[in-house]
């Protein structure tokens, strides 16, 4: 078999493993969607609806880390396609985890269906609606960007955390007040202090998975740098 037929096999590999990453981000992101609406609507059958829809992206990751594997075995790959495989890996992990949180929205919307959420706790619960809008934009973008393999909008991803982590402190003071000035929005607070968490840690991923865009296109893990040397990365 020719050299260049095997790349040729190669190439179709890591183009479907990165569709099927697509797939499983697309996944994701409808969950988080699904959850917060359950949460708008306060709807518990939509909720339910969701947590059973996390076992599917679940299985996604495990399918895909396996094929990976295979793929590292039997092609060992150098270079720009090791980084893409091993950041494919990492994101993977990362879009699971998107549906963990989505999980936890589910399931604190199902627990504030039950409790009833009133007063400006129903404004409370418009906040964190604004906030998941930020979280699943920035996931959006990333996920367009590892399709594009694009840094300089994975760069974008990296500096809209930022504000996702502003929502999330300015809505923590908000429930903070609400619980001093009336005890009996304790328990409605402390679900919503769950989801807003949830969100933010949706943003982080998605951060998460841009850094390993940059990683897979400039070749330098800029984890844990400044937002200084990352633009100097990137251009």
């Amino acid at each position: 078999m020719s050299e260049k037929h095997l790349s040729t096999q190669f190439d179709a590999e890591l183009s479907a493993i990165s569709a099927r990453v697509l797939e499983m981000g697309g996944l994701a992101e409808s969950q988080v969607a699904q959850a917060m609406r359950a949460l708008a609507d306060f709807s518990g059958e939509l909720a339910a609806q969701m947590l059973r829809a996390e076992e599917r992206v679940n299985l996604m990751e495990i399918e895909i880390d396996r094929d990976l594997s295979t793929i590292i075995a039997r092609r060992q790959p150098t270079a720009r396609d090791l980084r893409l495989l091993i950041a494919i890996s990492k994101t993977i992990g990362n879009l699971e985890r998107v549906g963990d949180e989505a999980a936890r929205i589910g399931r604190a919307a199902q627990r504030l269906v039950d409790g009833g959420v009133t007063g400006r706790l129903q404004t409370a619960v418009g906040d964190v609606a604004f906030e998941a809008s930020l979280a699943t934009a920035s996931l959006r973008k990333a996920l367009d960007a590892f399709a594009r393999l694009d840094a300089v909008k994975a760069l974008e991803v990296i500096k809209d955390d930022n504000r996702i982590d502003q929502e999330f402190d300015g809505l923590m003071r908000t429930l903070i007040t609400y619980m001093m000035e009336d005890p009996r929005t304790i328990s409605a607070s402390i679900d919503l202090v769950f989801v807003a968490k949830a969100i933010e840690r949706i943003g982080d991923h998605a951060k998460n998975i841009a850094e390993q865009i940059i990683y897979i296109v400039k070749g330098t893990d800029v984890r844990h740098n400044s937002l200084e040397l990352l633009e100097s990365v990137v251009r």
